[in-house]
């Protein structure tokens, strides 16, 4: 079979986790191919809320395997918390049995951490991405498959200069990276591979894989909103070779976004609702706008269709993957920006300069809202509208003019519509 791409198609936090979970019934590998505990994929199970930030969203199936892939950067210590966790709940610790973390990853230090606790300017999660990938590209970083051939010392005296330019108190020891790589190896050793060819064997015998992105496209380092972006390659480009595959191998390409907009961080968002403002403010207690990551309150605003083409013509989406439409329940109008404005021109596409994006104002079209409901009666249309097998047809008439439009603007069509957080509150199309 071939492989899925599952892709964030805006700047992150637009449902990876839910939708992930729901395919992954139905896969034998969920592979992350970028990124690092900078992510953060929410699961719900009945009463049950998991939070990953690094372990795929696949975890969940007991019956797939996992791979942590070759483009990503790995915290050994926030795994480890996160498989703690996972079998203080129930589960059963999959490292070394169906949980691979690939040879050519780098592994985050708490040097990287240091480093990266003094951001002011760009608004990281602070966890040691950009200078682990940093590392990366300067060709001095720790590889997994690197460990038992470290030089501690090289490493300490190289960490030290690093820290001290950058003004930074904390420094490291050659003592302290040995003791911190033999539990790396006597933790994680058994669960090291070369997970490009475990994917590259499961494809050729047909089984099902699925791609899984971490931030959303807009964050992308050479797509997104330079220099508001993360440090790695987070589009489709980047799936199959992060998991260390060829790109023939992709078929079905699934761009998740929300029925609105959201971002965490610094950086111009052009349809962004303030909290004066009444439907941001309804934006953000209704959809519980908070990062998964930081807990930081995420930044709201109406449907960017200008943010979602750019999206599209990076990504080839096959299909799209529309969440949290019961938020925009209970507003009277529901507004969708179509372009922008920027000095005396008009544009449909999205500027590349984020300078220049910073001056852009929206065009909107408006639409009529629907009604609000509560979480239980979102929950019960979708259930019927599964179990009938009616789809969309399910919805409010105002909710299903509603993703006519978006499909219309985007040219890519809707293949199911989140309406609440529970696994089972997604409609799927017929």
């Amino acid at each position: 079979m071939p492989a899925t791409v599952i892709l964030g198609a805006q700047w992150g936090d637009e449902g990876k986790g839910k939708l992930v979970d729901r395919l992954a019934e139905d896969a034998t590998w969920v592979a992350r191919f970028q990124g690092g505990n900078n992510a953060g994929h929410t699961v719900v199970l009945g009463e049950r809320i998991l939070k990953f930030h690094l372990l795929p969203s696949g975890i969940t199936r007991e019956e797939c395997n996992l791979v942590l892939g070759d483009g990503m950067v790995v915290d050994p210590w926030v795994l480890d918390k996160e498989l703690s966790d996972w079998v203080e709940g129930g589960g059963t610790d999959p490292a070394g049995h169906r949980l691979f973390i690939s040879g050519r990853a780098h592994i985050i230090l708490p040097y990287h951490r240091y480093l990266d606790g003094l951001d002011k300017k760009i608004g990281t999660t602070g966890r040691g991405i950009g200078p682990t990938y940093s590392d990366k590209i300067n060709r001095v970083g720790l590889r997994f498959d690197g460990l038992p051939h470290a030089d501690t010392s090289a490493m300490a005296t190289r960490q030290n200069a690093a820290l001290e330019a950058a003004g930074c108190e904390q420094r490291v020891t050659s003592a302290e990276l040995d003791e911190q790589i033999a539990w790396i190896v006597n933790r994680f050793g058994n669960a090291i591979g070369d997970t490009g060819i475990m994917l590259d064997n499961a494809l050729k015998m047909g089984e099902n894989v699925i791609l899984e992105g971490a931030q959303g496209c807009l964050l992308d380092i050479d797509q997104g909103t330079f220099p508001y972006v993360t440090s790695s390659v987070t589009s489709r480009g980047n799936s199959t070779h992060g998991a260390g595959i060829h790109p023939g191998h992709v078929e079905a390409v699934i761009g998740i976004t929300k029925a609105y907009i959201t971002r965490v961080g610094h950086g111009h968002m052009p349809t962004e609702l303030f909290d004066t403002d009444g439907d941001g403010d309804h934006l953000g207690t209704v959809g519980h706008e908070f990062g998964t990551t930081t807990g930081r309150k995420r930044r709201c605003g109406w449907f960017d269709a200008v943010v979602m083409r750019h999206a599209n013509r990076i990504n080839g989406f096959t299909e799209i993957a529309l969440t949290k439409l019961d938020v925009l329940g209970g507003l009277e109008e529901i507004k969708v920006c179509v372009g922008y404005r920027m000095g005396d021109k008009e544009i449909t596409e999205m500027p590349s300069s984020a300078k220049d994006l910073e001056s852009c104002e929206p065009i909107y079209i408006t639409m009529p809202g629907f009604p609000g409901l509560s979480t239980e009666e979102w929950l019960g249309i979708a259930r019927k509208c599964n179990s009938e097998g009616i789809g969309f047809s399910g919805l409010p008439s105002a909710a299903q003019s509603y993703i006519s439009k978006l499909e219309t603007l985007l040219g890519v069509p809707v293949s199911s519509v989140g309406v609440g957080p529970d696994r089972d509150a997604t409609i799927d199309r017929v």
